[in-house]
């Protein structure tokens, strides 16, 4: 894999998980589980790894651990937003890329985050890039939770959904079809940004076919922006939602 050029790694972090409160600084095998997310970055090859947070306990805590950190607001809707301000905080100009890690992924690949890098500073015709992974259990094709996305010729993301797309319409279940060599493709929630391009994506209302999904990448859509997909170079595992993924991943470490 080619090296990416300079990119920045912003992880957004806030305390009041719904699931999970708090979870950022749960204790995993010794360390913060946000120490180990910062970890995780600071393998890649970026040019900085920058934690955004609300709160002040969390910025306690990563000073500790050595990490740069920059507070901002308490009423953002998401970790987008957050990024977005705390690139405008330290001055990042419109041309540089920000990789959005989610707070709460401890064993994300630092390949993976070089890769998704590398893919937008590679794709001029492209605003944002992501990865996926693909779908083998008909289970999995179903589920609402796991996010399906379909591609073009190009490897630019056609739609994103809940719902098992494409349908299977010559086929009697899901099964079957996968029999027959149909594949399915899972949208992983790793995510390189233009900065020009996350600033006008924050600026905008949720649109309906954000809402309706619950889908915030099909703002970027719905506005004419493009998407770059790639295959993740490494399997990203789970990360944390639940109490029991925390102990899945303590057994793990």
């Amino acid at each position: 894999m080619n090296m990416p050029g300079a990119y920045h790694i912003v992880i957004p972090a806030r305390y009041a998980s719904e699931r999970l409160p708090g979870k950022v600084l749960l204790d995993l095998a010794g360390k913060p589980l946000l120490q180990h997310v910062w970890l995780r970055a600071c393998e890649s090859s970026a040019q900085s790894v920058v934690i955004a947070t609300d709160d002040e306990r969390i910025v306690i805590a990563a000073e500790q651990f050595g990490a740069q950190v920059v507070l901002t607001a308490t009423d953002h809707k998401s970790g987008s937003d957050r990024i977005a301000e705390c690139a405008t905080l330290l001055g990042w100009p419109d041309d540089h890329l920000v990789v959005n890690l989610q707070g709460d992924e401890p064993l994300m690949p630092a390949a993976c985050l070089d890769q998704v890098a590398t893919l937008l500073d590679q794709r001029a015709d492209c605003e944002v890039a992501s990865l996926y992974w693909p779908i083998t259990a008909a289970e999995e094709v179903n589920n609402p939770n796991a996010v399906k996305v379909v591609t073009d010729a190009q490897g630019r993301a056609l739609y994103f959904s809940r719902a098992p797309i494409p349908y299977t319409r010559d086929h009697q279940s899901v099964e079957a079809a996968i029999a027959a060599g149909l594949s399915w493709k899972r949208h992983l929630g790793l995510y390189a940004y233009r900065l020009a391009a996350l600033r006008r994506f924050t600026a905008y209302q949720p649109t309906p076919l954000e809402l309706a999904e619950r889908l915030e990448q099909l703002r970027i859509m719905e506005q004419g922006g493009k998407i770059a997909m790639a295959k993740a170079c490494e399997f990203i595992p789970a990360g944390v939602d639940t109490s029991e993924d925390l102990e899945r991943i303590r057994l793990l470490l």
